[in-house]
């Protein structure tokens, strides 16, 4: 039979890092290219005890049906914890629980965009969502990240000279995939220039509470007072990713149009994690168990940039430091004898999988030089084998 694809989904290629997932799954190769948080960060005993006392006292509730906004304990206890903690959400706000936070790109889109509308994001960025947009036929237009957040010249460029611009995609808190913080200045700077060209930002933040060095900078969200700015919230890196929770929050009529498209998609978000979010949330010490993945996360993160001190940089291989986050953008140098897919390509059949730069561009057919690497999944002997390997691979051919 000749099957007949649909033209939104026919020039979809798939995820660069899932199919590299498929050499990582080969237990003698060291992967650097997941994304995953690291195994010991899992609150694996308090989820137990949390999900055992759910389904003994309230059974039924973890297993029924239940509403598409999200189960209201939780939407209370994120709004206020998102409001006290952050200074985001007002009174022309509104929040819904997701089934992750990819699945607020996918809602918001659908949500605001049609076909050939454009979104702006950041080059390089995270390739899920840039995916997710791609599935509407929108048209992607990538602006260069520079070490404290987008090129402002370039983006304001954009924004008077494509059409139709609907949003602007941003992960300000150690981008996915380069690392980078954008700056104060430059977060209010582009919060300004979405006023100006009357568009709208998403703020992408999963990775906002694994700072390990450095001071917390406010959120855009946080300086929204027209309601132009959709902030994206995450327990994947903080609890469990294969929960599947996130959540939005975002003016009122948008919340209410996400809520109707979610009725078509799934109903609603597991009834049993957003229990099990909630009562961790608020009968845990949540700030303890936060600081805990922060001391994870800085020993990791230091540990893996004394190995690319040491392996990479004496090889002409050069990355900038990360203040938090789980990722760290690699660059060859210019005088490079080979490109960077075909170094990324050697560096498999030497036992190590990486993730080739240009799968987080808006056109994957741009040349770049860089390749992203994470130190939160792989343990120490893992990371140092990896990083010694890649070393040793640059010496060669670099």
């Amino acid at each position: 039979m000749e099957y007949i694809i649909s033209d939104k989904v026919k020039t979809l290629k798939p995820s660069a890092i899932r199919e590299i997932f498929k050499y990582a799954a080969d237990p003698t190769v060291v992967s650097l290219s997941a994304g995953n948080p690291a195994p010991e960060a899992f609150p694996t005993e308090a989820i137990a005890e949390i999900s055992a006392k759910i389904l003994k006292e309230n059974p039924i509730g973890a297993l029924q049906y239940g509403v598409t906004e999200g189960y209201p304990p939780l939407r209370n206890a994120v709004a206020e914890y998102m409001k006290n903690k952050y200074n985001v959400g007002s009174d022309k706000d509104d929040l819904i629980i997701t089934s992750g936070a990819q699945q607020v790109m996918d809602l918001f889109t659908k949500t605001t965009c049609n076909e050939g509308d454009t979104v702006i994001c950041e080059a390089p960025s995270f390739i899920g969502s840039l995916n997710s947009f791609r599935s509407y036929n929108c048209r992607l237009c990538g602006v260069p990240v520079e070490s404290d957040g987008m090129n402002l010249e370039a983006l304001e460029d954009a924004l008077k000279t494509e059409k139709n611009v609907r949003f602007i995609y941003i992960i300000a808190n150690f981008q996915n995939p380069s690392g980078i913080t954008t700056s104060f200045a430059k977060r209010k700077a582009i919060y300004e220039l979405a006023k100006k060209y009357n568009t709208m930002i998403i703020e992408d933040n999963p990775y906002g509470e694994l700072r390990i060095s450095g001071e917390d900078v406010p959120c855009i969200k946080s300086l929204d007072t027209d309601g132009r700015v959709v902030y994206a919230g995450s327990f994947s890196k903080v609890l469990s990713p294969g929960m599947r929770l996130g959540f939005a929050i975002a003016p009122k009529p948008v919340i209410q149009k996400m809520v109707v498209c979610k009725q078509g998609e799934d109903v609603h978000t597991n009834s049993w994690a957003q229990m099990v979010a909630h009562a961790f949330m608020t009968e845990y010490d949540y700030e303890a168990h936060l600081k805990g993945l922060r001391e994870i996360y800085r020993k990791k993160a230091n540990f893996c940039m004394e190995l690319l001190d040491k392996y990479l940089v004496p090889n002409g291989i050069t990355y900038q430091r990360i203040e938090g986050g789980l990722f760290i953008w690699c660059k060859l140098p210019e005088n490079a004898k080979i490109t960077m897919n075909e170094f990324c390509k050697q560096a498999v059949l030497n036992k190590v999988c990486v993730v080739p730069g240009n799968a987080f561009l808006t056109d994957e057919t741009e040349q770049c030089s860089s390749f992203r690497i994470n130190f939160s999944t792989p343990t120490d002997e893992q990371l140092e084998k990896g990083i010694k390997i890649l070393g040793k691979l640059a010496a060669e051919v670099l």
